[in-house]
Protein backbone atom coordinates (compact mmCIF):
# COMPACT_ATOMS: atom_id res chain seq x y z
CA UNK A 1 0.00 0.00 0.00
CA UNK A 2 1.43 3.31 -0.76
CA UNK A 3 2.21 5.83 1.69
CA UNK A 4 1.30 8.84 0.12
CA UNK A 5 -1.19 7.75 -2.93
CA UNK A 6 -3.88 5.07 -3.66
CA UNK A 7 -3.08 1.83 -5.45
CA UNK A 8 -3.46 2.58 -9.15
CA UNK A 9 -3.32 0.30 -12.48
CA UNK A 10 -0.60 0.97 -14.79
CA UNK A 11 1.91 -0.50 -17.04
CA UNK A 12 5.69 -1.18 -16.15
CA UNK A 13 7.05 1.10 -19.32
CA UNK A 14 4.51 3.82 -18.65
CA UNK A 15 6.09 3.83 -14.51
CA UNK A 16 9.38 3.66 -16.09
CA UNK A 17 8.68 6.88 -18.30
CA UNK A 18 6.73 9.12 -15.40
CA UNK A 19 9.43 8.17 -12.63
CA UNK A 20 12.15 9.54 -15.20
CA UNK A 21 9.64 12.46 -16.41
CA UNK A 22 6.37 13.31 -15.18
CA UNK A 23 4.88 15.84 -12.50
CA UNK A 24 5.56 15.40 -9.16
CA UNK A 25 2.76 13.51 -8.05
CA UNK A 26 3.13 11.04 -11.16
CA UNK A 27 6.91 10.55 -10.45
CA UNK A 28 5.83 9.38 -6.72
CA UNK A 29 2.58 7.04 -7.97
CA UNK A 30 5.27 5.62 -10.76
CA UNK A 31 7.61 5.20 -8.20
CA UNK A 32 4.94 2.97 -6.28
CA UNK A 33 3.87 1.16 -9.27
CA UNK A 34 7.63 -0.26 -9.46
CA UNK A 35 7.37 -1.20 -6.04
CA UNK A 36 5.07 -3.97 -7.04
CA UNK A 37 6.74 -5.56 -10.27
CA UNK A 38 7.12 -9.35 -9.37
CA UNK A 39 8.59 -10.26 -12.90
CA UNK A 40 12.34 -11.16 -13.01
CA UNK A 41 12.83 -9.59 -16.20
CA UNK A 42 11.69 -6.47 -14.78
CA UNK A 43 12.77 -5.90 -11.35
CA UNK A 44 16.21 -5.20 -12.48
CA UNK A 45 14.94 -2.16 -14.49
CA UNK A 46 12.96 -0.94 -11.88
CA UNK A 47 15.42 -0.89 -9.56
CA UNK A 48 18.15 0.78 -11.34
CA UNK A 49 15.08 3.23 -12.03
CA UNK A 50 14.25 3.77 -8.26
CA UNK A 51 17.82 3.87 -6.86
CA UNK A 52 18.48 6.95 -9.47
CA UNK A 53 14.74 8.62 -8.09
CA UNK A 54 16.14 8.40 -4.43
CA UNK A 55 17.89 11.61 -5.61
CA UNK A 56 14.74 13.04 -7.10
CA UNK A 57 14.17 16.88 -6.10
CA UNK A 58 10.88 15.86 -4.61
CA UNK A 59 10.52 14.34 -1.28
CA UNK A 60 7.52 12.46 -1.96
CA UNK A 61 9.35 11.06 -4.82
CA UNK A 62 12.18 9.81 -2.54
CA UNK A 63 9.72 8.32 0.08
CA UNK A 64 8.04 6.50 -2.37
CA UNK A 65 11.15 5.48 -3.90
CA UNK A 66 12.03 4.00 -0.72
CA UNK A 67 9.93 2.46 0.36
CA UNK A 68 9.32 0.55 -3.47
CA UNK A 69 12.63 -0.72 -2.99
CA UNK A 70 11.95 -2.10 0.30
CA UNK A 71 8.78 -4.06 -0.88
CA UNK A 72 11.57 -4.91 -4.14
CA UNK A 73 13.96 -6.18 -1.57
CA UNK A 74 16.99 -5.93 -4.05
CA UNK A 75 20.20 -5.54 -2.11
CA UNK A 76 21.84 -3.52 -4.71
CA UNK A 77 19.44 -0.77 -3.04
CA UNK A 78 21.69 -0.25 0.34
CA UNK A 79 24.12 1.80 -0.40
CA UNK A 80 21.79 4.65 -2.14
CA UNK A 81 19.02 3.99 0.92
CA UNK A 82 21.82 4.63 3.58
CA UNK A 83 22.31 7.78 2.01
CA UNK A 84 18.53 8.57 2.60
CA UNK A 85 19.09 8.83 6.25
CA UNK A 86 20.53 11.60 6.03
CA UNK A 87 17.59 12.75 4.42
CA UNK A 88 16.38 16.76 4.71
CA UNK A 89 12.71 15.33 4.95
CA UNK A 90 11.24 13.22 7.65
CA UNK A 91 9.06 11.00 5.60
CA UNK A 92 11.84 10.26 3.50
CA UNK A 93 14.27 9.14 6.81
CA UNK A 94 11.58 6.89 7.72
CA UNK A 95 10.67 5.48 4.88
CA UNK A 96 14.47 4.70 3.72
CA UNK A 97 14.90 3.34 7.33
CA UNK A 98 12.00 0.86 6.88
CA UNK A 99 12.99 -0.43 3.59
CA UNK A 100 16.26 -1.23 5.37
CA UNK A 101 14.82 -3.34 7.43
CA UNK A 102 12.98 -4.80 5.06
CA UNK A 103 15.95 -6.18 3.15
CA UNK A 104 17.34 -7.68 6.04
CA UNK A 105 20.49 -7.28 5.45
CA UNK A 106 23.59 -7.05 7.89
CA UNK A 107 25.12 -4.47 5.24
CA UNK A 108 22.83 -2.11 6.65
CA UNK A 109 23.29 -2.90 10.34
CA UNK A 110 26.00 -0.43 11.03
CA UNK A 111 24.04 2.29 9.18
CA UNK A 112 21.09 1.72 11.45
CA UNK A 113 22.99 1.49 14.89
CA UNK A 114 24.16 5.17 13.84
CA UNK A 115 20.76 6.51 12.86
CA UNK A 116 19.65 5.00 16.52
CA UNK A 117 22.18 6.52 18.57
CA UNK A 118 22.89 9.58 16.64
CA UNK A 119 19.84 10.51 14.55
CA UNK A 120 16.78 12.98 14.80
CA UNK A 121 14.06 11.35 16.76
CA UNK A 122 12.07 10.58 13.97
CA UNK A 123 14.98 8.32 12.59
CA UNK A 124 16.01 7.04 16.37
CA UNK A 125 12.42 5.68 15.84
CA UNK A 126 12.30 3.54 13.00
CA UNK A 127 15.77 2.32 13.48
CA UNK A 128 14.41 0.91 16.54
CA UNK A 129 11.82 -1.34 14.83
CA UNK A 130 14.30 -1.89 11.68
CA UNK A 131 17.04 -3.43 13.68
CA UNK A 132 15.56 -6.56 15.06
CA UNK A 133 14.37 -7.58 11.82
CA UNK A 134 18.16 -7.59 10.37
CA UNK A 135 18.78 -9.71 13.48
CA UNK A 136 16.92 -10.00 16.64
CA UNK A 137 19.77 -11.40 18.80
CA UNK A 138 21.89 -9.05 18.20
CA UNK A 139 19.87 -6.43 18.38
CA UNK A 140 18.86 -6.88 22.23
CA UNK A 141 21.81 -5.06 23.38
CA UNK A 142 21.66 -2.36 21.11
CA UNK A 143 18.27 -1.32 22.14
CA UNK A 144 18.70 -1.76 25.78
CA UNK A 145 21.50 0.29 25.53
CA UNK A 146 19.23 3.55 23.93
CA UNK A 147 17.28 3.11 26.68
CA UNK A 148 18.12 6.37 27.88
CA UNK A 149 16.51 7.90 24.77
CA UNK A 150 14.64 11.11 26.20
CA UNK A 151 12.21 10.86 23.41
CA UNK A 152 8.89 9.40 24.26
CA UNK A 153 8.00 7.93 20.92
CA UNK A 154 11.58 6.68 20.73
CA UNK A 155 10.94 4.73 23.59
CA UNK A 156 8.00 3.49 22.87
CA UNK A 157 9.79 1.82 19.68
CA UNK A 158 12.30 0.59 21.86
CA UNK A 159 9.72 -1.03 24.30
CA UNK A 160 7.93 -2.93 21.51
CA UNK A 161 10.84 -4.45 19.73
CA UNK A 162 12.46 -5.93 22.78
CA UNK A 163 9.16 -7.21 23.69
CA UNK A 164 8.69 -8.61 19.87
CA UNK A 165 12.65 -9.87 20.15
CA UNK A 166 11.14 -12.26 23.20
CA UNK A 167 14.52 -12.58 25.41
CA UNK A 168 13.10 -12.69 28.93
CA UNK A 169 16.25 -10.38 30.25
CA UNK A 170 14.06 -7.73 29.05
CA UNK A 171 11.74 -7.92 31.49
CA UNK A 172 13.25 -5.53 34.19
CA UNK A 173 14.40 -2.76 31.39
CA UNK A 174 10.24 -2.72 30.77
CA UNK A 175 8.84 -2.93 33.83
CA UNK A 176 10.95 0.26 34.82
CA UNK A 177 9.04 1.77 31.55
CA UNK A 178 5.51 1.64 32.85
CA UNK A 179 6.37 3.97 35.47
CA UNK A 180 7.62 6.15 32.82
CA UNK A 181 5.78 9.59 33.47
CA UNK A 182 4.41 8.99 29.21
CA UNK A 183 1.23 7.22 29.09
CA UNK A 184 2.36 6.11 25.82
CA UNK A 185 5.24 4.79 26.87
CA UNK A 186 3.97 3.22 29.78
CA UNK A 187 1.26 1.16 27.41
CA UNK A 188 3.69 0.16 25.41
CA UNK A 189 6.23 -1.41 27.97
CA UNK A 190 2.80 -3.35 29.27
CA UNK A 191 2.01 -4.60 26.16
CA UNK A 192 5.90 -5.69 25.41
CA UNK A 193 5.87 -7.40 29.00
CA UNK A 194 2.68 -9.33 27.93
CA UNK A 195 4.43 -10.85 25.20
CA UNK A 196 7.07 -11.86 27.63
CA UNK A 197 4.19 -13.08 30.30
CA UNK A 198 4.98 -10.90 32.14
CA UNK A 199 1.79 -9.02 34.06
CA UNK A 200 3.42 -6.28 35.80
CA UNK A 201 1.92 -4.17 32.80
CA UNK A 202 -1.39 -4.83 33.40
CA UNK A 203 -2.69 -1.58 34.65
CA UNK A 204 -1.12 0.82 31.74
CA UNK A 205 -3.04 -1.89 30.11
CA UNK A 206 -6.48 -1.85 31.50
CA UNK A 207 -6.10 2.13 31.46
CA UNK A 208 -6.42 2.05 27.62
CA UNK A 209 -9.31 -0.22 27.12
CA UNK A 210 -11.15 2.80 26.75
CA UNK A 211 -8.50 4.33 24.11
CA UNK A 212 -10.17 4.35 20.30
CA UNK A 213 -6.24 3.83 19.29
CA UNK A 214 -4.87 1.36 21.79
CA UNK A 215 -8.07 -0.45 23.57
CA UNK A 216 -7.77 -2.66 21.06
CA UNK A 217 -4.08 -4.07 21.68
CA UNK A 218 -4.78 -3.33 24.99
CA UNK A 219 -7.41 -6.21 25.33
CA UNK A 220 -5.67 -8.49 23.00
CA UNK A 221 -2.44 -8.30 25.56
CA UNK A 222 -4.65 -8.93 28.79
CA UNK A 223 -6.08 -12.00 26.49
CA UNK A 224 -2.32 -13.19 25.97
CA UNK A 225 -1.73 -12.64 29.71
CA UNK A 226 -5.18 -14.91 30.78
CA UNK A 227 -5.12 -14.97 34.30
CA UNK A 228 -8.61 -13.95 36.58
CA UNK A 229 -6.92 -10.82 37.23
CA UNK A 230 -6.78 -9.83 33.49
CA UNK A 231 -10.34 -11.07 33.23
CA UNK A 232 -11.07 -8.49 35.55
CA UNK A 233 -9.83 -5.82 33.79
CA UNK A 234 -11.43 -6.52 30.02
CA UNK A 235 -14.78 -7.05 32.34
CA UNK A 236 -14.76 -3.45 33.37
CA UNK A 237 -15.20 -2.40 29.52
CA UNK A 238 -17.82 -5.04 28.65
CA UNK A 239 -20.87 -3.14 28.13
CA UNK A 240 -19.47 0.63 28.58
CA UNK A 241 -21.61 2.42 26.20
CA UNK A 242 -18.23 4.89 25.78
CA UNK A 243 -16.25 2.85 24.63
CA UNK A 244 -15.21 2.25 21.13
CA UNK A 245 -17.42 -0.88 19.91
CA UNK A 246 -14.38 -2.48 17.93
CA UNK A 247 -12.72 -2.59 21.50
CA UNK A 248 -16.07 -4.14 23.45
CA UNK A 249 -16.17 -6.77 20.99
CA UNK A 250 -12.50 -7.59 21.02
CA UNK A 251 -12.70 -7.13 25.04
CA UNK A 252 -16.08 -9.60 25.06
CA UNK A 253 -14.33 -12.47 23.06
CA UNK A 254 -10.90 -11.75 25.60
CA UNK A 255 -12.79 -12.20 28.41
CA UNK A 256 -14.78 -15.22 27.18
CA UNK A 257 -11.84 -16.46 25.81
CA UNK A 258 -9.90 -16.35 29.19
CA UNK A 259 -13.07 -16.88 32.18
CA UNK A 260 -15.87 -18.32 30.29
CA UNK A 261 -17.77 -18.80 33.69
CA UNK A 262 -16.87 -14.87 35.15
CA UNK A 263 -19.79 -12.92 36.55
CA UNK A 264 -19.95 -10.61 33.49
CA UNK A 265 -19.18 -13.34 30.99
CA UNK A 266 -23.50 -13.49 29.91
CA UNK A 267 -22.71 -9.28 29.11
CA UNK A 268 -19.82 -10.61 27.05
CA UNK A 269 -22.13 -12.89 25.26
CA UNK A 270 -24.47 -10.07 24.74
CA UNK A 271 -22.45 -7.39 23.49
CA UNK A 272 -20.94 -10.04 20.52
CA UNK A 273 -24.82 -10.51 19.65
CA UNK A 274 -25.78 -7.27 19.39
CA UNK A 275 -22.70 -7.15 17.68
CA UNK A 276 -24.12 -9.28 15.05
CA UNK A 277 -27.27 -6.57 13.94
CA UNK A 278 -24.28 -3.37 14.38
CA UNK A 279 -24.84 -1.24 10.91
CA UNK A 280 -21.41 -1.03 9.77
CA UNK A 281 -20.16 -4.31 8.30
CA UNK A 282 -16.59 -4.28 9.74
CA UNK A 283 -18.56 -4.53 12.92
CA UNK A 284 -21.02 -7.58 12.24
CA UNK A 285 -17.50 -8.69 10.72
CA UNK A 286 -15.42 -8.93 13.80
CA UNK A 287 -18.26 -10.22 16.02
CA UNK A 288 -18.78 -13.00 13.84
CA UNK A 289 -15.26 -13.95 14.09
CA UNK A 290 -15.46 -13.59 17.88
CA UNK A 291 -18.22 -15.80 18.27
CA UNK A 292 -16.48 -18.60 16.06
CA UNK A 293 -13.62 -18.40 18.68
CA UNK A 294 -15.67 -17.98 21.92
CA UNK A 295 -19.16 -19.08 20.74
CA UNK A 296 -21.03 -21.95 22.30
CA UNK A 297 -24.59 -22.97 21.55
CA UNK A 298 -26.05 -19.63 22.76
CA UNK A 299 -24.26 -18.14 19.25
CA UNK A 300 -26.08 -20.60 17.02
CA UNK A 301 -29.35 -19.10 16.56
CA UNK A 302 -28.02 -15.53 16.01
CA UNK A 303 -25.56 -16.53 13.50
CA UNK A 304 -28.09 -18.64 11.61
CA UNK A 305 -30.33 -15.90 11.69
CA UNK A 306 -27.75 -13.10 10.25
CA UNK A 307 -26.93 -15.92 7.54
CA UNK A 308 -30.52 -15.84 6.34
CA UNK A 309 -30.66 -11.76 6.48
CA UNK A 310 -29.65 -9.35 4.13
CA UNK A 311 -26.96 -8.17 6.57
CA UNK A 312 -25.30 -11.91 6.15
CA UNK A 313 -24.96 -12.07 2.69
CA UNK A 314 -21.75 -11.08 2.34
CA UNK A 315 -20.34 -12.46 5.01
CA UNK A 316 -22.02 -15.91 4.60
CA UNK A 317 -18.61 -18.10 4.29
CA UNK A 318 -17.16 -16.69 7.37
CA UNK A 319 -20.56 -17.35 9.33
CA UNK A 320 -20.50 -21.29 7.81
CA UNK A 321 -16.83 -21.27 9.78
CA UNK A 322 -17.69 -19.68 12.56
CA UNK A 323 -20.78 -22.51 13.06
CA UNK A 324 -18.40 -24.80 12.57
CA UNK A 325 -15.84 -24.01 15.09
CA UNK A 326 -18.48 -23.95 17.55
CA UNK A 327 -20.13 -27.14 16.81
CA UNK A 328 -16.84 -28.31 16.66
CA UNK A 329 -16.46 -27.80 19.90
CA UNK A 330 -19.49 -28.85 21.29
Amino acid sequence: MSLLFPAQTITFDAALRDLAKGTPKARAMAAHALGEVTSPEERPRAVDALITALDDGRSEVRAEASAALGEIGDARAIPSLVKRLDDGDAAVRQCAAIALGSLRSPDAWDALVTALKEGPADLRFQAATSLPEIDAPRSYDVLVGALGDGDPQVLSAIALSLGAIGDGRAVGHLARLVEHADRGVRFDAGYALSELGDARGRDALAASLGDPDRGWDAACALERLGTAADADALATIVGDRKAPPQVQLRASGALLAIAPQHARAEAAQRVLVAGLALRKPELRGLAIEELGKVGGAWAEDPLAKLRSSRKGKDFMDVIDQALDAIRGRR
